[in-house]
């Protein structure tokens, strides 16, 4: 199956579970084809059906509830129920247990893939090295929240830097207009119960944004309320592509809330899944990070480590996770990852130059 067919395969499987919005898959489509980096980013599904069979000597580890669908772009910010700012894994969309290797080669790949790109400027070995570091150190530790305040003060600069300004951040949010079609009564519910006073008035836009799942249904409700703007989204809930790369033989089941749950993690007490809905709330820190928004002024190093770390903190959510890792990691030959991460660097590279040239 070559990544036409797997693309047309997995959407009409994806069509099966879930209402999808042709114009958003045809803008999905497009922007596959502009670079590798969205290439992977919008290809999860293609990933779970090739990794296995690229990466034989990693299906044995130790399975875990995973992201899946991890990479670089996949962190971001939200407050917690005492206001301070977290910083952590941003998406759980293709949540799915995986053996633990998984998240830690796609983050990778992505961290190869970024610098190719020359959107970071660490070496590609170094790169897969911090990310190691940063996850063995969780595993040992047994994992800690990012909690940006006292510490990581440097990431707390980072996250609050200029390009996430609260004005531009509205002004994009005020520009965006109704859908097409009415708005799913089930989301329109949700998404004024979400909301921090009853019967608030709202207006509900249709938010084109991702690129993994972009194609479902996303619906934010805007609203005033009491002296400044407040935004809630909600997103349609859909089977991990692992179950459709697995031809229907693994169980088709939610993992969004389990992982989420169970991870080493100071919680968002608005994230939520509601009636095949998730409901997020909105806000200039409380969102994804793109590779864009970082300032010139970084310590790459740090940064990759520090993603590393955090997936360490969602993987410890797994039962007996440390001591099976720990001892699945001493196995492992020097330079594993990095050598895997070359390894899916160029399938992803040659499914890419296959898709562009179809589609221009």
């Amino acid at each position: 199956m070559n990544i036409q067919e797997a693309t047309s395969h997995y959407e009409q499987w994806l069509g099966e579970h879930i209402d999808l919005i042709q114009s958003d898959i045809t803008r999905k489509h497009q922007q596959m084809a502009l670079a590798v980096f969205p290439f992977l980013r919008a290809t999860y599904y293609r990933w779970a059906q090739t990794w296995q069979d690229a990466c034989p000597e990693l299906t044995d580890a130790p399975v875990v509830l995973s992201v899946g669908d991890l990479h670089i772009e996949n962190f971001g910010t939200w407050r917690d129920a005492e206001g301070r700012l977290i910083w952590g894994i941003n998406d759980f969309d293709e949540a799915f247990p995986l053996p633990w290797p998984a998240d830690l080669v796609r983050l990778s790949t992505s961290t190869h893939i970024a610098i190719e790109a020359e959107h970071l400027c660490v070496a590609r070995g170094e790169a897969c090295d911090a990310i190691l570091s940063g996850y063995t150190k969780a595993i040992n530790d047994g994992g800690k929240p990012f909690v940006l305040a006292e510490e990581h003060k440097w990431l707390r600069q980072i996250a609050l830097h200029k390009l996430r300004d609260p004005i531009r951040f509205w002004n994009k949010f005020n520009a965006l207009a109704p859908g097409e079609g009415p708005v799913p009564q089930s989301a329109s519910s949700v998404l004024a119960d979400s909301l921090p006073e009853r019967g608030l008035e709202h207006r509900i836009v249709h938010r084109i944004a991702g690129l993994g799942s972009l194609g479902r249904q996303r619906w934010v409700a805007l609203a005033n309320w009491r002296g400044g703007k407040i935004a809630r989204e909600a997103k349609a809930v859909a089977p991990s592509a692992c179950f459709w790369a697995s031809n229907g033989s693994l169980p088709s089941e939610f993992y969004y809330q389990p992982i989420t749950n169970s991870a080493v993690r100071v919680p968002d007490p608005i994230l939520s899944v509601l009636e095949s809905w998730i409901i997020r709330r909105l806000a200039p820190d409380c969102s994804r990070i793109e590779l864009t928004d970082l300032p010139n002024d970084r310590d790459e190093f740090e940064l990759l480590y520090s993603m590393g770390y955090e997936t360490g903190n969602i993987h410890l959510g797994s039962p007996g996770a440390q001591v099976n890792i720990l001892r699945d990691l001493e196995q492992r030959p020097k330079k594993w990852l990095h050598e895997s991460a070359k390894r899916m660097s160029k399938l992803v590279i040659s499914d890419w130059k296959v898709w562009k040239e179809v589609q221009t």
